[in-house]
């Protein structure tokens, strides 16, 4: 379980929310606050005041893999098979387990045929799988996601869903615009302004947004 507790960061404002295991997404409107929570989810800002745990533990003390908005960000290498191994080198990872973990994971997400390519050479959605696969490639208890779904068509994020499901990652945070990606979610978490308007399952919580941006076309036509 994820504790946050009188959690504030510039315009966050969190007074208690627990994150169950599982898939977790964030949604709400541009300036709400989505990236700001993520970001402290991941160790990578630390709160002006309040705590977050991680089962107990501080997110800097936590193993997490991070997927940048956007795709050159995430990426330190120019070489595919160096950006993904680069995790497992950094963890002192034994040398002939390395093409073994990286040949396992780009087989997962479909992209082999980018192994030997050019960082730099490929789209916003190849490079955004190429991350994923270095913050999966060493299966860290939590993986943070912002927006990555806004660089791939319908069906690639069909599949970057079952793999999340799959991925052995306690926790998944996401912060998507895509309704119906929010909708496979195990927690649904909608923010407003910095403020936590809503949090619950995702059946739960679109209850109460109906006729607004914020419901899924799926849950409309009765899909």
């Amino acid at each position: 379980m994820i504790d946050i507790c009188d959690l504030r960061y510039r315009l966050l404002h969190i007074d208690h929310l627990k994150i169950p295991h599982g898939i977790t997404t964030i949604i709400g409107p541009n300036g709400s606050g989505k990236t700001t929570l993520l970001r402290l989810l991941a160790g990578i800002t630390v709160p002006e005041s309040g705590t977050i745990l991680i089962d107990r533990v501080p997110p800097r003390k936590t193993e997490v893999g991070w997927v940048n908005e956007f795709p050159d960000r995430n990426i330190l290498f120019s070489i595919v098979y160096d950006e993904i191994a680069s995790p497992l080198r950094f963890r002192y990872t034994a040398t002939d387990e390395i093409p073994l973990k990286v040949d396992a994971v780009v087989k997962r997400l479909g992209i082999q045929h980018l192994i030997s390519r050019k960082v730099r050479e490929l789209s916003g959605g190849e490079k955004v799988l190429v991350a994923l696969a270095a913050a999966l490639v060493f299966t860290p208890g939590m993986l943070v996601l912002d927006e990555y779904d806004t660089h791939l068509d319908g069906a690639r994020c069909s599949q970057v869903g079952h793999l999340l499901s799959a991925s052995g990652c306690e926790y998944v945070l996401r912060c998507s615009q895509n309704m119906e990606t929010a909708a496979t979610s195990d927690f649904l978490i909608l923010l407003d302004k910095g403020n936590l308007v809503h949090a619950g399952d995702p059946a739960e919580v679109f209850e109460h947004l109906s006729g607004t941006p914020y419901y899924p076309l799926s849950l409309k036509v009765g899909l």
